[in-house]
């Protein structure tokens, strides 16, 4: 069965009239709200994967939910796909243009509409930056929970669109955790809303469903999210090892004994060395890995727990153990992990971020696995993980005005995605497919599956111009895909200028 028959179609639009569609978004937006020259849209181009890049046919900047349902239902009458874009930080290329459609941007949506300390909820636009959301609630003791290393700059709408995660999210979960609703508007204009403010909703979980659906359902325009309480005490581990391996064996250990922390996070030597350039957090510079485990609670629940980690890390061979002695220090060793894609952009021109989530105990498998590839591909890699959840972040480093590395440093990341699944792990943890990962999906996904894909897609979206080409492959391209890895080629991420 072709995706035609799931409902939805590959459809040729270079055919559309960009003056006619200009016209038509002129007469539905006030002054100021639609670009369409060459140089206005630049900045819109790409987002935080820079290594493709597109132009849309215009962008519009809506200020009003009335004013996004005017645009939709114009794009609908005249078949004009339709990106919805937050702040740009994706990492997947989710928001990437599609260079015959229109960019949506929600940059106007940036009030906090109702925050009920009581309730412990906070209605906002998609606009919000995540951490304003917690700066907000301070006042209260409260603040929200999921903490994206971009949570300085990346929006609430994004977050939604991606299921992001963050340091924390092992004891308190991923973005679709932490929402109770949200409020968007699908491509023919209709108002919808997923979810309610009640703890539970009848029906099918359609919250769930729009949660990391990458901008391919509807467009949300309202998020009510949950907050939750500041704890008394948090205080940080450090634990340094002499082998990878151990480090990765040491985060399965914690968990098997029981153990839920706060956070828990692994870098290689390679990473805490560009840190502790960038930040100074302290890092021990001759540790081949170093685990981060944060316990919070009340004091008495801290300490216990904190004994208990210690415990599992000397038994699991850790070379050196820290515990931090307050917050500023705690602060300090978070620090160093949340500035690792800043550092890695000092060490090279460009890097190339990878998002495999694997199972934990096979952590020290896959950083070996990298260093391999490090020599196959003649590029380095930091490493970064989420380890409690077995989230990998490797950064690739390349320079993209050096022949041929960009290409390679894909065909690593490939490898990596690859061999995620072959480990038991998936594709992606918290950035999404975007166009990044669509033909890694190929792998891991049957037919049928993406099949039942397209079905959920063609339910909300039937003419298939919210976020066309992204996260889904059709069929044909999967067979492609199949075939060119037999081959030992590589088949290119559709319709993506390069640098």
């Amino acid at each position: 069965m072709a995706p035609e028959e799931a409902g939805i179609a590959e459809r040729d639009f270079s055919a559309l009239d960009k003056a006619r569609v200009v016209e038509a978004l002129a007469r539905v937006l006030p002054a100021g709200a639609l670009m369409f020259e060459a140089e206005d849209l630049r900045p819109y181009e790409c987002d935080g994967l820079s290594a493709y890049r597109a132009l849309p046919l215009a962008v519009v900047l809506p200020a009003t939910e009335d004013e996004v349902v005017a645009v939709l239902t114009v794009c609908a009458e005249l078949g004009v796909p339709v990106v919805a874009r937050g702040a740009g930080t994706g990492l997947s290329g989710g928001a990437l243009p599609h260079r015959h459609g229109v960019l949506l941007s929600l940059a106007r949506f940036t009030r906090i509409l109702h925050l009920d300390p009581h309730a412990r909820t906070a209605v906002v636009q998609p606009g919000v930056r995540n951490l304003a959301i917690s700066e907000a609630a301070a006042p209260y003791g409260l603040y929200y929970a999921p903490d994206p290393s971009s949570q300085i700059a990346c929006t609430i709408g994004g977050n939604v669109a991606e299921n992001s995660g963050g340091v924390h999210c092992l004891k308190y979960g991923l973005t679709v955790h932490n929402l109770l609703r949200v409020r968007g508007v699908t491509i023919e204009g209709e108002v919808v809303e997923f979810g309610s403010h009640a703890l539970d909703t009848p029906g099918y979980d359609l919250l769930a469903l729009v949660t990391g659906s990458e901008g391919m359902l509807a467009v949300v325009t309202e998020v009510t999210v949950r907050l939750t309480p500041k704890p008394q005490l948090a205080q940080c581990v450090l634990a340094a090892f002499d082998d990878v391996v151990k480090a990765g064996e040491a985060v399965a250990a914690i968990i098997a004994a029981g153990i839920i922390p706060a956070g828990l996070e692994m870098m290689d030597q390679p990473a805490t060395a560009a840190v502790e350039q960038f930040v100074h957090a302290g890092y021990p510079l001759d540790a081949r890995a170093i685990l981060l485990c944060e316990s919070d609670g009340t004091p008495e629940e801290v300490a216990e727990e904190i004994v208990a980690v210690r415990a599992v890390l000397e038994a699991s061979g850790a070379t050196e153990i820290r515990v931090s002695q307050d917050e500023a220090e705690r602060l300090r060793f978070w620090a160093g992990r949340k500035a690792a894609f800043p550092a890695a952009g000092r060490l090279s021109p460009d890097y190339y971020c990878m998002d495999g989530t694997i199972p934990r105990k096979r952590l020290g498998e896959m950083l070996e696995a990298i260093q391999g590839m490090e020599q196959k591909y003649g590029l380095a890699c930091i490493n970064v993980f989420h380890a409690g959840d077995g989230n990998l972040h490797p950064l690739i480093l390349f320079d993209a005005n050096q022949p041929g590395e960009l290409e390679r440093a894909e065909a690593f990341g490939t490898d990596i995605l690859e061999l995620s699944v072959a480990l038991g792990g998936t594709v992606t943890g918290e950035h999404g497919v975007g166009v990044e990962k669509i033909n890694q999906m190929c792998s891991q996904f049957g037919e049928g599956e993406r099949l039942q894909f397209f079905r959920v897609k063609a339910a909300f979206d039937p003419l298939g111009l919210l976020n066309p080409g992204k996260a889904i492959p059709t069929l044909h391209r999967c067979a492609e895909y199949g075939r060119m890895r037999v081959s030992g080629g590589a088949l290119p991420h559709p319709e993506l200028p390069r640098f």
